[in-house]
């Protein structure tokens, strides 16, 4: 009897640290909305929009990022995307004006493309073995959790003791240096011989004409819309409408007195919830089908955002919403991408999941800026929410009748 393949590769160790520092340094930035503003004196909207084009970036940068890696390589592509990301960050250290802001964002945003998900669940993806793969994914889309955990009070703490300038340089040194390790991220070419010999072009024409991918691919808006928003607006949120933290109380012992500060423990707790969650997620989509599974997420999070908006928000509710929030936060992740791994084949998979990956990042644009431009307009956050409940439902519903078996047509031998 052939003895089980080892989960834990070093392929899949060296692609968690990446997404670990990619995720801890793009997690932070709503730390940096309040300090940047009031330092300059801008609206809201203008930090948010430059949160909003790296989402953006983001988006347009994995599909290019993703079959750039199929055609030179996959180390190759992760320290191009290394080098653009910390470029980006130290020119934003520099910057004075919403523009330059903006402008440099694209930068950390094609950055984040090329150390984040789609480059990186593509190569572990290709390494692991069938029996594998599902919970590979989920480990890699957890670890990004392990950057959120730490990436905002981190940030919230450098904050109290040097200028944000200084922490987006520190940032960008983080992300060079985990280029030391790439060495060891040598993955096997698992995909079957006929997929090889099947072209880009051949797969790509296939999945635009297969309704389930375009199902995919409006299903995943939802997902980026909230998470951008809630990354990059929740710490102001909570800091301006949030109750007060009782003196002596639990909080408080704990060094979270302020508003501000329970905001940016907020996201690191879900981040921390989101680490169950997402291996949760892996390991029933080994065993379920995908497509209900994602519907269930969509809809868990559909109800707990109406909860949470329709109650007083306390520092009791925050921390409830972000546990629960976090336990559905990247569970998406290994479930998206292992669907379109099963349907499609693992050859071009990391073009296939970055195309889908840009509808992602169309919501987290809509919900970075929108979060600043409504709250400009009205003056808080709730109109934001109740878009990201609606399309919520939405995407619950769109990935019902997904067909979740191999595409006809596509070659298996």
């Amino acid at each position: 009897m052939p003895s089980r393949a080892p989960l834990f590769t070093p392929v899949l160790i060296v692609g968690c640290v990446i997404i670990v520092v990619s995720f801890a340094i793009r997690s932070a930035f709503g730390v940096f909305q309040i300090p940047i503003a009031e330092e300059f004196g801008w609206l809201r909207a203008e930090f948010s929009m430059a949160i909003a084009i790296q989402n953006l970036a983001w988006g347009i940068g994995q599909p290019l990022f993703g079959a750039l890696a199929e055609k030179i390589g996959d180390r190759k592509a992760i320290v191009l995307g290394a080098i653009i990301y910390a470029l980006g960050l130290v020119l934003s250290a520099g910057s004075t004006t919403p523009i330059e802001h903006q402008l440099y964002a694209w930068l950390v945003g094609f950055g984040i493309a090329g150390t984040g998900f789609g480059v990186i669940l593509a190569v572990v993806g290709r390494a692991a073995s069938d029996e594998n793969r599902s919970m590979s994914l989920a480990i890699v889309s957890a670890a990004g959790s392990g950057g959120q955990i730490f990436g905002p009070p981190l940030s919230e703490w450098l904050l109290t003791i040097m200028p944000w300038q200084s922490v987006f340089l520190i940032f960008a040194a983080s992300i060079i240096l985990v280029l030391l390790l790439l060495p060891l991220m040598r993955a096997p070419q698992t995909a079957r011989k006929a997929e090889l010999e099947e072209s880009l072009g051949e797969i790509l024409t296939k999945a635009f004409k297969d309704p389930s991918y375009t199902f995919i691919f409006l299903g995943f808006f939802s997902c980026g819309y909230q998470l951008a928003f809630i990354t990059a607006h929740f710490p102001a949120f909570v800091t301006e409408l949030c109750g007060p933290i009782a003196p002596g109380g639990i909080l408080d012992s704990m060094g979270i007195s302020t508003t501000s500060a329970l905001g940016a423990v907020a996201i690191s707790l879900i981040g921390v919830a989101n680490i169950g969650g997402t291996l949760l997620a892996g390991w029933l989509g080994s065993r379920y089908s995908k497509k209900y599974l994602l519907a269930a997420i969509y809809l868990g999070r559909t109800v707990v955002s109406i909860l949470f908006i329709m109650f007083p928000i306390t520092p009791t509710s925050v921390i409830l919403f972000a546990i629960a929030m976090g336990s559905l936060w990247l569970a998406t992740i290994p479930l998206t991408s292992g669907l379109i791994a099963h349907i499609y084949g693992l050859r071009y998979m990391g073009t296939l999941y970055g195309i889908v990956f840009f509808s992602h990042q169309l919501g987290s644009f809509m919900g970075a800026w929108l979060g600043g431009r409504l709250y400009d307009v009205s003056g808080d956050y709730t109109l934001v929410w109740w878009i990201g409940i609606a399309v919520g439902a939405f995407s619950a519903i769109i990935h019902l009748p997904i067909r979740e078996r191999r595409l006809e047509g596509l070659r298996t031998a």
